[in-house]
């Protein structure tokens, strides 16, 4: 037996976006996002989303973090973030390579979330240096945070207000973003545009696609250039039709939201059956899909040895992630949870 908890990004891809890929396997259609299906989709955001959006498709994160950084921010330049997020801990400087330079400004906060107070203290520290110093640029936010959190709307829109005050933009990483909009019942638009947000990573991967992400743009100012930037960066793909596939089978029928919110449902479950055995202590609140715990070494390792997989936070011994996914099972979290209580009663 195996059963894996280590990331969404270990499971697999959901039948739906297979068939659709499959299905666009058919004859000759223009290359580099030409074709209609690539398109249609930024009518299809723009539903989404309520508002006029501008995509770009893309095949990975970390080229629409770094693609929309650059965007935003000149090489002279720094962007604020928390100090644990993605963009900040685990893209090999791939933001500072794509503006040319330009500065990441990590930030502390409870929880994986940036405070408003803190970010007004930070860029109140800055601008007495003049040309000595890089030039306040950008704010990243991650919905939902690298520990599972979220930002609700009025919290995007306080720190969006601080950005705007500062002459920053504002980029959403959305890795998971359609596990922020189950976990708050809000629209898309009330913890985007609606409160600040200038332009975002759209993520599909974690979320039942093969590899999918989406760049989009809600200030078309921010756009010029952009297609430019993205070849010049290597990431304009020739047969971009399989991923704007596997986008268009995301959004249809809110397939987005039904994966993610499965994946919510039974992260819930498991931090509840969790945090009340001993030997474990859950350390962040879980409002997504990952489940942050302490455990005893007894309690992990006998989880290892009965097949189970998760992953163990680095730079610790004893913190580890479980994420659960669109496909996790029912059966799955209570499997998990009979053995560490049978492990937590031996312990």
């Amino acid at each position: 037996m195996s059963i894996n908890f280590r990331s969404d990004n270990e499971a697999p891809v959901a039948p739906e976006i297979l068939d659709a890929v499959a299905a666009v396997n058919q004859g000759f259609v223009h290359a580099y996002g030409e074709d209609q299906l690539t398109a249609d989709l930024e009518q299809k955001f723009s539903e989404v989303f309520a508002t006029d959006v501008l995509v770009w498709p893309l095949a990975t994160g970390t080229a629409a973090n770094s693609l929309a950084m650059a965007q935003i921010c000149e090489p002279f330049g720094s962007i604020y973030c928390h100090a644990h997020a993605h963009m900040n801990t685990d893209e090999c400087g791939a933001p500072e390579f794509f503006t040319g330079g330009a500065k990441l400004a990590g930030l502390k906060g409870d929880h994986g979330k940036l405070q408003p107070g803190d970010l007004a203290s930070a860029l109140d520290e800055t601008g007495y240096l003049d040309d000595h110093e890089v030039l306040p640029s950008g704010l990243s936010l991650s919905q939902a945070t690298e520990f599972g959190t979220v930002y609700t709307p009025d919290e995007v829109k306080s720190l969006c207000e601080v950005a705007r005050g500062h002459n920053l933009k504002v980029h959403m990483d959305g890795a998971r973003f359609a596990n922020a909009v189950q976990s708050l019942g809000v629209a898309p638009a009330d913890i985007t545009w609606k409160a600040g947000i200038d332009l975002m990573s759209f993520g599909a991967t974690k979320n039942g696609a093969m590899m999918a992400e989406a760049l989009l743009v809600f200030d078309s100012s921010l756009a010029v250039q952009l297609g430019r930037k993205r070849k010049r960066a290597g990431h304009l793909l020739s047969k971009m039709r399989y991923v704007s596939a596997q986008l268009d089978a995301c959004l249809c029928d809110d397939r987005w939201l039904a994966w993610a919110g499965n994946a919510n449902k039974q992260a819930t479950r498991l931090s509840v059956g969790l945090a009340d055995l001993p030997g474990i202590e859950l350390l962040h609140p879980v409002q997504a899909n990952e489940v942050f715990v302490r455990m005893s070494e007894k309690i992990s390792g006998g989880l290892y040895k009965a097949g189970f997989q998760f992953h163990l936070w680095p730079g610790t011994q004893d913190i580890f992630r479980l994420v659960c996914t669109w496909c996790t099972k029912d059966e799955d979290v209570d499997s998990l949870l009979n053995k560490a209580s049978q492990l937590a009663v031996v312990s």
